[in-house]
């Protein structure tokens, strides 16, 4: 028991994604870095790369029956050419058979059924492969490896597709059923879904997997959660916008959840939150090439500077909100948040002045266009009081620092990189760490590309 104390005391969490378990080669290298740390009892894996994106297509309302049994071979053809590269294939292709089975019986529930919970049911499954195979791939290097069920702990509600994690449940029951196992086993589970009360399958969302292995972390009181991608950690902005990026060592918790939040792709939004409850630190780094080091994010860092990174966020919808019962008076705003919280609209940025507000909406990782994330009820809805004009094609830039708003000299140095561009709103002073703009999305890698040249090179 005292070493399994011990062991929990220095655990790591690790959690690879889609490309990083795409092939054979991709999940042997992540098997070398698991082993090559001690500490690294939990593995949360994604599905392969592309199945994700085949599964969402099968849960399209015009696939036809055709279509559809060629999706199902893609994704078989991904799965089976893994465990044809493992010493002992038939062990682990009868439980991939179990698993394809299953996903063939759902896609044909589908076409008569367009349930939700069928749908989450159905995408779950090319996590449940990786995780199967992926534990085979550890056994091979003759560690002993489990495959587990991670909805037999990680329990959420019944919002299927978007589902929010019972984060007190969650605790619970990993302590119970997946605690005793690290002793003996590495195990290795499935990011991005869950299970509901009732036992049926739930989703986090796109991206849930980085938010899968922060909340077991969490529960299990880890000491680390290891985020292993393509890239060797988090950089002052994307590459492919500004050539002269660079990666970071460090950052703080409050920097990252800016950077994520503005959409900094390396992370998933919702990740940081069970770190920052437990002050877990995360590191994140490239699974092709892990001598290269990666990003630590901490709760307290050595260096803290004014600038630290330009975050881009495509996609964005601008509601600009007119009413003359704003002139004076009361409640206006009360009823507008009122009525976007019953249609789950979740608000980014405001500003008001004295008879209109302006409110950003982001639509990253959602399938509506923005005519379909503001539906027509909700429009209606609010033209009762006010009247509303909609913009879309805009794309946020967000500067992530410390004492933004108390530093002087920041605003003239910005404006002065946007002064050949059309900027649509600024937000600044709510945040110590942030100040953004929205601007069109056709100008948006430039205004990047010239905010990273002026405040880092």
């Amino acid at each position: 028991m005292s070493n399994l104390i011990n062991q929990v005391e220095n655990l790591v969490v690790a959690k690879f994604g889609g490309t990083s378990v795409a092939d054979f080669e991709a999940m042997s290298r992540c098997a070398d870095i698991v082993l090559a740390n001690p500490n690294t009892r939990v593995v949360v894996v994604s599905a392969s790369s592309g199945v994700t994106n085949l599964l969402v297509e099968l849960t399209q309302a015009n696939v036809n029956d055709e279509r559809r049994l060629a999706l199902l071979k893609d994704i078989a053809k991904v799965q089976y050419a893994i465990a044809d590269s493992l010493d002992r294939p038939q062990e682990v292709t009868a439980q991939i058979d179990q698993v394809l089975s299953q996903m063939a019986v759902l896609s044909e529930s589908l076409l008569l059924n367009r349930s939700k919970a069928i749908m989450d049911e159905l995408l779950s499954t090319g996590e449940q492969c990786s995780s199967i195979l992926f534990s085979a791939v550890i056994a091979q290097k003759d560690q002993p490896s489990q495959a587990f069920d991670v909805r037999q702990v990680l329990r959420t509600d019944s919002h299927f597709g978007k589902a929010e994690p019972q984060i007190e449940q969650i605790a619970t029951l990993a302590k119970a059923k997946l605690l005793p196992l690290l002793s003996d086993n590495i195990i290795v589970t499935q990011g991005f879904i869950g299970a509901d009360e009732q036992g049926k399958t739930t989703t986090l969302g796109r991206g849930g997997s980085d938010y899968s292995a922060a909340l077991l972390a969490e529960a299990l009181n880890a000491h680390a959660v290891e985020i292993w991608t393509d890239v060797a950690g988090i950089y002052t902005t994307d590459p492919r916008l500004a050539p002269n990026a660079r990666p970071i060592a460090e950052i703080s918790f409050n920097e990252a959840a800016e950077m994520a939040t503005f959409g900094a792709k390396v992370l998933h939004p919702a990740t940081i939150l069970p770190a920052v409850r437990q002050r877990i630190q995360v590191f994140v780094g490239s699974s092709k090439a892990p001598e290269q080091g990666g990003t630590w994010i901490r709760h307290q860092i050595e260096d803290a500077p004014v600038y630290r990174a330009v975050a881009l966020r495509r996609d964005q919808t601008l509601l600009n909100l007119h009413s003359l019962q704003m002139l004076h008076a009361q409640g206006f705003l009360a009823e507008t948040f009122a009525t976007l919280a019953r249609h789950k609209i979740s608000v980014d940025l405001i500003t008001t002045s004295e008879v209109n507000v302006s409110l950003t909406l982001d639509k990253t990782g959602s399938d509506s266009s923005g005519q379909g994330l503001l539906s027509e009820s909700l429009l209606q809805e609010l033209s009762q009081h006010c009247r509303v004009r909609v913009e879309d094609k805009l794309a946020l830039v967000a500067i992530i620092g410390n004492q933004i708003a108390s530093t002087a000299g920041i605003c003239s140095r910005v404006f002065q990189v946007l002064e050949p561009h059309n900027v649509r709103m600024i937000c600044q002073g709510a945040s110590p760490h942030n100040l953004c703009v929205l601007v069109s999305e056709s100008e948006a890698a430039d205004v990047v590309n010239a905010l990273h040249q002026n405040l880092f090179e």
